[in-house]
């Protein structure tokens, strides 16, 4: 096969004709086809040439793709072609363009349309969120009936997976946090003589609002995360299918377990939590301010009122309910492919830190005379 070439044939009586012949393909081409496509450009823009095709030996869909885009993806009369090659150009034409792809601009109606949909799912997420609670429910009064049904050996795998498993994270993020904590509030104090009020502003931060947060986002992270992927692997592996086909009850067998078992560690992680974040403070502001350890520990029951501890635990409880309660809500919904295992088990992580915040929000605004 010969080259790609092309020539622009002048008759007396007809327009001119660009006659089009040789091989036009990437192969035969190589790196002349950027060279052919802009020395045709110029021919393209006359609108009074036509176009001759019946000379060209081979014709792929690159060049094809070429000429089409040079025509406006219009071939009209000016265009003469073999019967296989308007078939070719045909099919290319009809394919769909860069342009068709590019997504049109946003509007209102667009947007209100995409919130619509965005509060559907809400709502649809909210049902099933209320059916898993009641469903929880009508487990526990059924196991006081059958105390013997109680899954013992599940609720204390997931007391020791949520619980046990977490102790070396929880206490290192802690007493770090701790450390940063008392190491900055120390820089501020100094200035203005006030260096013994570090023990209330620590103990009452650490104990009353950041030993339950810290221990709510690093259990979501880990233990949650981790709840949400075991439900949706049974889910892909039909686990769950099986369990429904043998007549047990998905929820006392999967879900009971781990909200029992995340609702009794929880108020334990929070004391430990709390313990090694207020050994860090005690450790900074010792080396910062130069309280001893003794009178740290002496003087923190004077500041911080026992009712805070209360409010901690109580804390610690809810946040255990809501993160065990939303990582199986997400994992029963998870559908049978990886795809959708990956994405409810990011979901359930950051809906339940999002909620376990807003519900500590709530909380503090309730309890803001207490203990105070």
């Amino acid at each position: 096969m010969t080259d790609a070439a092309f020539r622009v044939h002048r008759e007396q009586d007809n327009p001119p004709r660009v006659v089009l012949s040789g091989d036009w393909s990437l192969r035969q081409t190589k790196g002349h086809f950027a060279r052919l496509r802009e020395q045709l450009a110029p021919l393209f823009a006359d609108p009074q040439l036509r176009w001759d095709l019946r000379e060209v030996e081979r014709l792929d869909s690159a060049a094809g793709a070429m000429l089409l885009q040079g025509w406006q993806y219009t071939l009209g009369d000016r265009v003469l072609l073999r019967p296989e090659q308007a078939e070719q150009l045909a099919t290319l034409a009809a394919l769909p363009r860069r342009d068709s792809l590019e997504q049109p601009p946003i509007t209102l109606r667009d947007m209100l349309k995409g919130a619509w949909c965005y509060y559907f799912d809400f709502i649809r997420h909210l049902v099933d969120f209320v059916m898993l609670v009641g469903a929880l429910v009508l487990e526990i009064g059924y196991l006081f009936r059958k105390p013997r049904q109680i899954p013992w050996k599940e609720i204390s795998a997931n007391i020791y997976k949520g619980g046990v498993m977490a102790l070396p994270v929880t206490a290192l993020v802690g007493f770090m946090i701790g450390i940063a904590m008392s190491y900055l509030m120390a820089l501020q104090l100094r200035k203005f003589g006030a260096d013994i009020f570090i023990i209330n502003i620590l103990g009452m931060s650490i104990i009353r609002e950041f030993g339950p947060i810290l221990m709510a986002v690093l259990v979501a992270g880990r233990s949650g995360s981790a709840m949400t992927a075991q439900i949706g692997v049974m889910r892909v592996t039909e686990e769950i299918d099986a369990l429904a086909a043998m007549g047990i009850s998905r929820v006392l067998r999967l879900v009971l377990p781990k909200v029992v078992g995340l609702v009794a560690v929880a108020p334990l992680l929070v004391f430990w939590t709390s313990c090694w974040a207020l050994l860090g403070a005690m450790l900074a502001a010792k080396l910062q301010l130069g309280i001893s350890f003794d009178f740290f520990i002496e003087y923190l029951p004077r500041a911080v009122k026992p009712v805070n501890l209360t409010l901690a635990m109580l804390k610690a409880l809810m946040f255990g309910l809501l993160i065990a309660l939303v990582a199986c809500h997400f994992g029963l919904r998870i559908k049978p492919n990886t795809e959708s295992l990956s994405s409810s088990t990011t979901a359930s992580v950051v809906v339940a830190i999002t909620v376990v915040i807003l519900v500590d929000a709530v909380f503090a605004i309730l309890t803001r005379s207490i203990g105070l």
